[in-house]
């Protein structure tokens, strides 16, 4: 039987974890305000300069761009955005799941393929299943600005204008609510995607429209990682916070339990003594 003393111990170290997960929960609530801040702020440059590309592209239906050519596929590049850290509930595990499950009804051989990992965890992730994780980012902060990525970006595209792959998609939670975050696939390269850009091709271009989207796709395809990595920071806040707030009511839970079963075991004891005095009185008259 456990004794008073144990469940009396129990409570007290359920109420400090509950503290930790309390605390917790309100620091990631105060990140997530700041970073869903950001990932909101990024989308009207990412909207524009999308629109941009896309018409400057389409007054250059023939342009020989790399990053606008298609290609026989035979090495695949992957961008995963995942947390440095633990304790975010799904957050993790679900975009391994949606990676994974891509990779493999795409390929045969992980030699066909290429991890560029942002976050320890899928940088640990990857490695662990044996997969060529070319590149890799760790550390970034709370509330990343563009220089924190800017390199691993430069490098992701580079590869694929090198030939190193032959497409290149990215893989992050995109932030809908801070109880609601959906894992995205999207296709980064080539870039072909620009149904939603409005036509430009009777404009002039100076210098011309190939120099331009000589300086712009890169900038644009570096920008589309950096966004979900805003995206993703959001996602890992709210998530952080969910899951540290369903720990603190799990705790609380758990100490109303113990006090329970601490009250009646108490209340046994008092009567098991009650009983033992009355039993000695009787005995002695």
């Amino acid at each position: 039987m456990v004794s008073l003393r144990d469940i009396e111990n129990r409570i007290k170290s359920t109420k400090k974890t509950s503290q930790i997960t309390k605390a917790m929960q309100m620091v990631s609530a105060s990140k997530l305000t700041r970073a869903e801040m950001n990932a909101k702020a990024f989308v009207p440059y990412m909207e524009k300069i999308q629109e941009v590309v896309g018409a400057i592209a389409s007054a250059t239906s023939d342009s020989s761009h790399p990053m606008l050519t298609s290609r026989p596929v035979k090495k695949t590049g992957y961008i995963v955005v995942t947390s440095d850290r633990g304790l975010v509930g799904g957050y993790n595990s679900n975009i391994f799941r949606k990676a994974r499950r891509a990779i493999e009804e795409r390929h045969t051989s992980k030699d066909e393929v290429k991890i560029v990992a942002i976050g320890r965890k899928g940088l640990e992730f990857f490695e662990r299943l044996g997969y060529d994780v070319s590149e890799s980012l760790i550390g970034v902060s709370d509330h990343p600005s563009f220089d924190e990525i800017k390199t691993i970006a430069n490098r992701a595209v580079g590869m694929f204008t090198e030939g190193e792959y032959d497409e290149v998609y990215l893989f992050y939670n995109h932030f809908v609510s801070a109880i609601s975050h959906e894992v995205t696939e999207k296709k980064l390269l080539p870039l072909t995607d620009f149904s939603s850009a409005s036509t430009m091709a009777s404009y002039e271009f100076e210098p011309s429209a190939e120099a331009i989207l000589e300086t712009l796709l890169p900038q644009y395809a570096e920008s589309l990682i950096y966004g979900a990595v805003l995206d993703g920071k959001a996602s890992e806040h709210a998530s952080s916070m969910t899951a540290m707030k369903t720990a603190t009511d799990n705790a609380s839970d758990l100490i109303d339990s113990l006090t329970l079963s601490f009250n009646r075991a108490r209340q046994a004891a008092i009567t098991q003594e009650i009983t033992e005095i009355v039993g000695g009185v009787a005995a002695l008259e």
